[in-house]
């Protein structure tokens, strides 16, 4: 309090130098006589927040970096120099000197999955185990604590969040066996999820059962694999080990056989969103786009959310539709009289709102196998395994779609040609179709996209870093220019969102990513003329995020008159070392005027 008192008298010392000023302007006009009266003073705000001696880097179109900031209510209605603050310093204004801490927008995350984070906490992790004998000792603690028959899952072997180099992390190289499960377990039925696939972005996924949870699911030496991507694998007398292996980034196994033991239930989702949006927050995320769509399981949670009061994060979906319920049903007059809830401008408000379809194109195998074992259940997934169509049945929707003002995503450049299809009978411009998870571009592919008005949304944490030595092999050297050509795009004047996919949740990585575009395993920079400057990565991961979602003009700036939605940061983001930028944090995070993240004594 004392503090708060000290931080107003200094302005309200600049305050007082004002007053005079006004009053001997209000003398004068007296002495002219009484009936001269001045105009109106307009009246000056009082802030219930100033941010002072900062770094305020306002990302507006000039990039502009001043001092302070100023908040009422859910809006920004000061940003400028230190005295600029003084006439909104209040008796009740809190003050805060941020001893040149940055000051940042709130940042987008274009392609979140924000809700999968928190649900990591529901099955207990093994830990950092390192042979087998370290997890059946981690399994049989966790049996102590269940009855005979319970079912133990634990999450999967390895570290979080990108579980690299498994199983070789264990002294023994291999993965454990249902016998040796059995043994730190022999009372109740167990299994290891496998990764979410994503986490890591290479094959394979493994999971492991003991002898009952095989058992219970009806696994024999008897049993078939559904697709070839799926291998049981059985020991020298052909019974199966209790491993199952998987070339597949969405996991077979434990919805085709272990569903229910693995199910994450509706209130385990409320749950995990509350802890989701902690910890996106504590990395300066103020808003999401969840370009994959959102299943219908996934959307009841996000407005039980908001209808308690609970939603803290600014959130767009994208609908993921499942297209085996509309059975034999025509789709493009199926798309007219049902999707027309879905056009622009969204459905919502600015805290929870509708805005477009995701869909795919084409269903292999393992997908329906996955759709017909899940049905309305998506698991990890939060959207539908039953979004792709054929071709021309997609062309036929998407033509619907855009007729209807109905923006698209969809994933990877392959799909440029589609829309590109699709603008020749509706036009695009304007619009705002997505394309998400962006990998190779040429410079034709560009011109595309800025002629269609398409908005873009990055997947770095692959392209640009665990899988960039891949496609620098795939393409010759001259060619490494259209890896992710964030700086050919942003020339042309495309808006690119960054996005983190959930692997893992900061998007300090994607903004370090598009600075460096260094690969993870080989540590070479490909393509460095395609970097962005700091300024710019920090522009695409706030402002261009806010046009992802329509929202430019209520907030992805600090401008007088946008939301309030900020972050003071643990570290400067435009002269921190470049090796540090991912590891930026919030120390305080705030949506609407509401402070949703502060760490301890980060304003002292």
């Amino acid at each position: 309090m004392a503090e708060r008192a000290i931080e107003r008298r200094r302005f309200l010392s600049g305050a007082a130098t004002a007053s005079v000023a006004l009053g001997a302007m209000s003398a004068a006009t007296t002495a002219q006589g009484e009936g001269a009266r001045p105009p109106a003073a307009p009246v000056t705000p009082a802030a219930d927040l100033i941010l002072r001696n900062g770094k305020v880097i306002t990302i507006d179109g000039a990039s502009t970096v001043t001092q302070a900031i100023a908040v009422a209510n859910d809006n920004i209605i000061a940003v400028g120099p230190d005295d600029a603050m003084a006439p909104h310093a209040g008796p009740n204004t809190r003050v805060v000197d941020l001893k040149g801490k940055a000051v940042i927008p709130g940042i987008t995350d274009g392609h979140a999955h924000m809700d999968r984070e928190g649900l990591r906490n529901v099955f207990p992790s093994l830990g950092r185990v390192r042979s087998i004998r370290d997890i059946q000792d981690r399994i049989a603690e966790l049996a102590r604590g269940k009855q005979p028959g319970e079912w133990i899952v634990t999450m999967p072997i390895g570290n979080p969040p990108y579980y690299f180099d498994v199983p070789d992390i264990l002294a023994e190289k291999r993965w454990p066996t249902r016998q040796e499960l059995d043994q730190a377990a022999p009372n109740n039925p167990v299994y290891i999820r496998s990764i979410w696939g994503f986490w890591r972005g290479t094959f394979p996924i493994v999971s492991c059962a003991n002898t009952e949870a095989l058992k219970r699911a009806g696994i024999t030496r008897d049993t078939a694999s559904p697709v070839k991507s799926l291998t049981i694998e059985k020991d020298g007398n052909g019974d199966p080990t209790g491993v199952f292996v998987e070339q597949e980034m969405q996991p077979i196994t434990e919805l085709l056989w272990f569903r229910e033991a693995t199910r994450f239930s509706h209130q385990d989702r409320m749950k995990a969103l509350q802890e989701s949006q902690r910890l996106y927050h504590a990395v300066g995320t103020t808003g999401i786009f969840e370009g994959h769509g959102a299943a219908g399981e996934l959307i009841r949670v996000y407005k039980q959310t908001h209808r308690d009061g609970a939603l803290s994060m600014r959130t767009t979906l994208a609908f993921s539709p499942d297209w085996l319920a509309a059975g034999n049903a025509p789709l493009g007059p199926f798309v007219d009289s049902w999707a027309a809830w879905l056009g622009e401008p969204a459905i919502g408000d600015d805290r929870l709102k509708m805005s477009g379809v995701y869909v795919s194109l084409g269903q292999n195998p393992a997908s329906a196998v996955r759709s017909a074992a899940a049905g309305a259940y998506t698991g990890w997934a939060g959207f539908n395994y039953t979004s792709g169509l054929p071709r021309p049945q997609l062309k036929e929707v998407l033509v619907r779609l855009a007729a209807n003002d109905i923006r698209v995503v969809m994933n990877g450049p392959p799909v440029l040609d589609l829309y590109d299809e699709v603008d020749r009978e509706v036009p695009l411009k304007g619009k705002r179709w997505v394309i998400a998870h962006i990998n190779d571009f040429s410079p034709k592919d560009v011109e595309r996209i800025v002629r269609m008005g398409l908005v873009l949304t990055t997947h770095t944490n692959n392209y640009l870093y665990k899988g960039l030595h891949v496609h620098a092999k795939r393409l010759p050297p001259e060619r490494h220019d259209e890896i992710v050509p964030l700086r050919s795009l942003l020339d042309a004047g495309v808006k690119v969102s960054l996005a983190t996919d959930n692997v893992p949740i900061s998007n300090f990585l994607p903004v370090a990513q598009t600075i460096q575009r260094r690969s993870y395993v080989t540590k070479q920079v490909v393509a460095p003329k395609q970097a962005l400057s700091r300024m710019e990565a920090l522009r695409c991961a706030t402002a261009d995020g806010a046009y992802l979602t329509f929202d430019e003009d209520k907030r992805g700036t600090l401008q007088v008159g946008k939301y309030a939605d900020l972050v003071v940061l643990s570290e400067d983001p435009l002269t921190v070392a470049e090796d540090r930028i991912e590891g930026l944090t919030s120390l305080m995070t705030m949506v609407g005027g509401r402070i949703v993240h502060e760490t301890a004594n980060w304003a002292g």
